[in-house]
């Protein structure tokens, strides 16, 4: 039976994946801190998990759903760097290492953008904590030279799915009434559906020529404004109250995360894929919302 390595595998996007893949005939591996799977502090236990692998796939990362201070900030670079290290140092202890190795990475590498998109040739690195996250995690991906495992990263926008990320949060606000624009609503989201990022997985793991850094999102993002009106429609609410900038502040404070979440334009598009000849699944935001809200 052909293995799959998922690293930091247990929350939605992880849970998905696994699924998916044991439907397909896999052996899915998860790599995690929970007792029934290969734990990261095992490291003759990863290897042993590691070895004769088809893929491993690094999802492993504190969320950045939270507010940033000292110690959380520590967490989220840490959480990340760390367990790309460990795979890495894993990956070279391998008589067979894995064929390819998929670490995700995050769209918040680039600038806040609403003048241009950003694609993986002309796309600008923004400035920040986020942004200083995102690059250390991809150098510390790229400083293994592994010449028997291809190496991709890729730099995820907001996935959308009905189990998890930001769908809950995003239906209750609109289901209140509070649908509205979220700061001047002009800021661009991008976003990718759940079912396009496993096809994007497996695309990668077929084209053997592919390697590198690729963003992972829809060819056809949004404003925060077309979102909310599009979540308001599919749920047939017609009252969607805007929320400013200084109530976002606020109501980040209270509910423990940060404005950067909802505020910063991602305007990314994924230049790498088309060019590949990627075919998406849900390219268009509607029906995306659609097919969630009424699975």
């Amino acid at each position: 039976m052909k293995k799959i390595v998922i690293a930091g595998g247990t929350g939605f996007i992880g849970k998905y994946i696994s699924k998916q893949f044991r439907s397909e005939g896999y052996e899915v591996i998860i790599i995690s801190r929970q007792p029934e799977h290969t734990n990261w502090d095992d490291m003759d236990g990863m290897v042993s998990s590691l070895n004769n692998a088809e893929m491993l796939i690094n999802l492993a990362g504190k969320s950045v759903n939270c507010r940033y201070n000292k110690r959380n900030k520590e967490e989220i670079l840490y959480s990340r760097t760390r367990t790309t290290n460990l795979l890495g140092e894993a990956i070279l202890k391998c008589k067979v290492p894995p064929k390819l190795w998929v670490n995700s990475g995050t769209a918040t590498i680039y600038r806040h953008a609403e003048d241009r998109p950003m694609t993986e040739t002309n796309g600008e690195i923004g400035k920040g904590f986020s942004v200083d996250v995102a690059q250390s995690w991809e150098k510390a991906f790229f400083t293994f030279d592994l010449p028997n495992t291809r190496q991709i990263v890729f730099r995820m926008a907001i996935v959308l799915g009905k189990e998890g990320g930001v769908m809950k949060p995003l239906v209750n606000l609109t289901k209140t009434g509070l649908g509205g624009k979220q700061g001047k609503g002009t800021q661009k989201f991008s976003w990718i559906h759940l079912e396009d990022l496993y096809s994007a997985i497996k695309f990668v793991k077929e084209h053997t020529n592919l390697s590198g850094v690729f963003n992972l999102s829809s060819p056809n993002p949004v404003t925060n404004e077309a979102l909310m009106s599009t979540l308001r429609k599919t749920l047939h609410i017609s009252i969607g109250l805007p929320a400013s900038e200084w109530l976002l502040k606020i109501g980040a404070v209270l509910i423990g995360t940060e404005t950067e979440l909802i505020l910063k334009s991602r305007w990314v598009i994924p230049e790498n894929l088309i060019n590949g000849g990627f075919k998406f699944i849900y390219p268009d935001l509607e029906p995306a919302i659609v097919q969630i809200l009424n699975k």
